[in-house]
């Protein structure tokens, strides 16, 4: 199975486990999305916004000292964006609505990062 495939298999599992999810895609550290399933919106510029999430939560950790970047959050008065570190090479990143059950996105997003990182450093 190719690269692509191996993600979209990730992210479909990903949104079977956490149905109130709207959108979860990877994309690279530079922006470019790699796969992505989504109802609406441009994986483009959700790619390239959660890029952008990634490079400042790294920096912000390396600034304060807190260690390796792992995850950050946007919230909205409609919904939430969480951001996961995937390895050196990719983000993953999930758009939930309000109310959604954030330790279960956490629980999931998680283990679906850390599978994300392994498909891509091999």
């Amino acid at each position: 199975m190719a690269v692509a495939d191996d993600l979209n298999t990730l992210l479909g599992r990903l949104r079977t486990s956490v149905p109130e999810l709207s959108a979860a895609l990877v994309a690279t550290t530079d922006g470019l999305p790699i796969a992505h399933s989504m109802n609406a919106g441009d994986a483009n510029r959700l790619a390239a916004m959660a890029a952008t999430a990634l490079g400042l939560g790294r920096r912000i950790c390396e600034t304060y000292g807190g260690g390796e970047f792992r995850e950050t959050s946007v919230s909205g008065d409609q919904g939430q964006m969480y951001i996961y570190s995937a390895g050196s090479k990719a983000v993953l990143g999930v758009v939930a609505r309000l109310g959604a059950n954030v330790g279960l996105i956490h629980l999931e997003a998680r283990d679906v990062a850390s599978e994300v990182s392994q498909v891509l450093e091999h």
